[in-house]
């Protein structure tokens, strides 16, 4: 009788879990936003693209060794953008990476490595999607790497220790990506209340899970500048920067 019993639990388990279960992760999904709304994010995302591909170009021609650490934080993005962490109400969340490109080589040069990512990710893993391509790169790709370059300036300025200051910039630009993200919801999915009533209620659901990753990623990025400025120094010091975050030795 309690074998019987067994079997059926286990077999209730099974079938639980192989029941698709809606989820709506950071990146926006695959035909969640109308077609005019995915069109006007893209047209916006187009001009730092462009730029992206010429910085990136005068970049590489510059010095062929930034090809190394282009690799390598185009890689970071990838693979720190595709740990999907379940969130409540259903969603999941994750890091982006992107702080660590917009701190060694600028945000119009994110921008171009955060959409190849993006693209991949949509195509190879089904996380995000095409139409949905010009929302998630402005979010993820060009938003929140602005602020992270924006803080970065404001706090050398003041002079805060280095690698507080990449701790900061990394972390606060993570989570502006998800303050954009709920945004774009909310403008496309407004509540009874409006679109301010809306967006309130994603960051809502955003917020558990974001806000502890956005410190892990601003963790990480401080272990990863450390690891470079050890063992890439020649690399980072023969790099023109954008924004001149690692000096010369």
């Amino acid at each position: 009788m309690n074998l019987c019993k067994n079997k059926k639990v286990i077999l209730s388990a099974a079938v639980f879990l192989t029941i698709p279960l809606p989820a709506n992760a950071m990146h926006i999904m695959e035909g969640y936003l109308p077609i005019g709304y995915s069109i006007v994010w893209s047209i916006i995302s187009l001009p730092f693209l462009l730029m992206g591909i010429s910085r990136l170009r005068r970049t590489v021609k510059e010095n062929r060794r930034s090809l190394i650490l282009l690799a390598m934080s185009g890689a970071f993005v990838f693979v720190i953008s595709s740990l999907k962490i379940p969130s409540v109400t259903g969603s999941c969340s994750h890091m982006t990476g992107t702080g660590l490109a917009a701190i060694l080589f600028g945000v119009s040069s994110t921008s171009l490595l955060g959409i190849i990512v993006l693209i991949f990710q949509a195509i190879l893993l089904a996380h995000g999607g095409l139409t949905t391509l010009g929302a998630n790169t402005f979010s993820m790709a060009i938003a929140g790497p602005f602020v992270t370059v924006l803080l970065y300036k404001a706090c050398k300025k003041i002079k805060i220790n280095k690698m507080v200051n990449i701790f900061a910039a990394a972390s606060v630009g993570a989570l502006f990506t998800y303050c954009i993200t709920a945004l774009q919801l909310a403008l496309a999915h407004p509540g009874e209340a409006g679109v301010a009533d809306s967006m309130i209620k994603f960051l809502a659901v955003f917020a558990p899970t974001q806000v502890p990753l956005a410190i892990v990623e601003g963790l990480l990025t401080v272990l990863i500048i450390i690891g470079l400025e050890h063992f890439a120094s020649r690399e980072l010091s023969e790099i023109s920067y954008e924004i001149s975050f690692v000096e010369a030795k």
